[in-house]
């Protein structure tokens, strides 16, 4: 008998745990065929632009780790790019900049995104290339010129080769190095730039690169992986306390870039799922939100990954929170030691060209996740791979809807760069996925504005 009530109170217990788990951590589903979009509304100074990555437009970037890592191939012989592609000559972007931002003009934008190439800026150790540094020059001029606000990112993935062969960001004494690099543009630009990221997507970069085996190096050592991520966010509050503090420092806004990305179990009644889910979150999101917010990293889940930081320096070391967003993850637990869960999509979900599905509730959760840093918040990226060009106009409306929502509840976001301006180079996946509000023709660098691109434009117009 004793035996029944056992398993009775452990139904129980088990119950309360997924009901507790189901409150505590809501996926928010909105109706939408009840939802007004047409009626959204923006503070008047609210800053709408558009956003690209050197390596992934620019061309000619021969001199960094994606170079090498476009002619490598994983241990299964198979090239580490989709179908073998390499980003060549990319967008032409370097040479056809001025017609670039004459696209840019005619989307009606006040702000462009773009990164320093520190491959092309400095090719080898402590030597800078005069005419790099003339050429973004005349790229920041020319955007002034035309009311475009530049927003320089001083690191987008892409590292020299030579700093990858003294370790990169494995090694924390490295730091000084990229440190020295952004100090040195600093004093070249900030007279005429006051909008800087520091850091792009530093969990992107250690997850990828060293759990995923998807970007350089291609390593699998979890541990490694969140040793990364600390270097970089320690990076990103020397690269900001230093700059604050040179000529031009104290009114440039300077942040960080952060991608949030929600991890909701495939089977909402399997504890399982939620357990893989929390510890991913913990991971992705919560050492990065958490080292900003306090300045503390505790990540202790054992014989998997252990790091313990704290530094009062860092603790709210940000002008502004960079959010990055697309969509979120539903994750099924499985008995693998190196792979422990899956991604897993319902047949109701609306799928983009990448492998994730539209899910703009998730825009609306992210940026008040983003909000426990108390910064003000700037979705630095949001955008849809759509080859078809047939969801664009969903995607832009609803993701922006989401925004105006968060803002009308409190929210202080600040401003919305679309990713992105062109098609271009999507890191492993190649040139398949087209991001662009503009198609790109690779063969001719022919620019097209999409029909789908035209719901961009036209809810900036009426925000106006």
């Amino acid at each position: 008998m004793i035996y029944i009530y056992v398993i009775i109170f452990l139904v129980v217990l088990y119950a309360g745990v997924i009901l507790w788990l189901h409150v505590k951590y809501p996926e928010i589903r909105w109706d939408w065929s009840g939802i007004d979009t047409k009626n959204m509304k923006f503070p008047s100074n609210f800053s709408w632009g558009t956003a690209t990555a050197s390596h992934q437009v620019e061309g000619g970037c021969d001199n960094n780790n994606w170079y090498k890592w476009e002619s490598a191939f994983n241990d299964k012989g198979l090239p580490r790019i989709k179908d073998g592609q390499k980003a060549g000559d990319a967008c032409d972007h370097w040479k056809r900049y001025k017609d670039d931002i004459s696209l840019i003009k005619k989307l009606g934008v006040s702000h462009y995104r773009f990164s320093l190439e520190w491959s092309k800026i400095e090719k080898t150790k402590g030597e800078y290339c005069k005419e790099t540094i003339k050429h973004y020059s005349e790229v920041i001029d020319d955007l002034l010129k035309e009311n475009i606000t530049p927003v320089i990112t001083l690191h987008h993935f892409s590292n020299p080769i030579w700093f990858d062969e003294i370790g990169g960001f494995e090694k924390e004494e490295n730091i000084d190095i990229f440190l020295s690099f952004c100090k040195f543009v600093f004093s070249e630009y900030s007279h005429k730039v006051k909008n800087w990221c520091t850091i792009n997507e530093p969990e992107v970069y250690s997850v990828m690169g060293y759990f995923a085996d998807i970007f350089p190096p291609g390593k699998k050592e979890p541990q490694l992986a969140v040793e990364v991520l600390k270097n970089l966010l320690i990076a990103h509050t020397r690269v900001y306390n230093a700059l604050k503090k040179m000529p031009n420092g104290s009114e440039s806004k300077i942040g960080i870039v952060k991608n949030i990305m929600q991890f909701d179990p495939y089977r909402r009644w399997n504890l399982l799922d939620w357990i893989v889910c929390r510890v991913t979150s913990k991971i992705y999101n919560g050492i990065a939100i958490s080292y900003l917010e306090k300045g503390v990293i505790d990540i202790n889940f054992p014989f998997f990954v252990k790091l313990n930081y704290d530094s009062k320096d860092a603790a709210m070391a940000t002008d502004y929170f960079g959010l990055n967003y697309y969509s979120h993850s539903h994750l099924k637990f499985k008995f693998d030691k190196y792979e422990f869960f899956e991604n897993r999509f319902f047949n109701s979900d609306v799928m983009t060209d990448m492998p994730y599905a539209i899910y703009p509730e998730g825009l609306y959760r992210a940026i008040k996740q983003a909000g426990k840093v108390k910064k003000p918040i700037i979705i630095t990226e949001n955008g849809i791979a759509d080859s078809a060009d047939d969801r664009r106009s969903l995607f832009i409306e609803r993701y922006i809807y989401a925004m105006s929502k968060a803002i009308k509840d409190g929210s202080d976001v600040r401003g919305y760069y679309y990713w992105s301006l062109m098609d271009n180079f999507e890191w492993a996946e190649g040139y398949d996925m087209r991001f662009g509000l503009y198609e790109v023709d690779f063969d001719s660098q022919k620019r097209t504005l999409r029909k789908g691109s035209e719901k961009f434009i036209e809810v900036i117009n009426e925000s106006k």
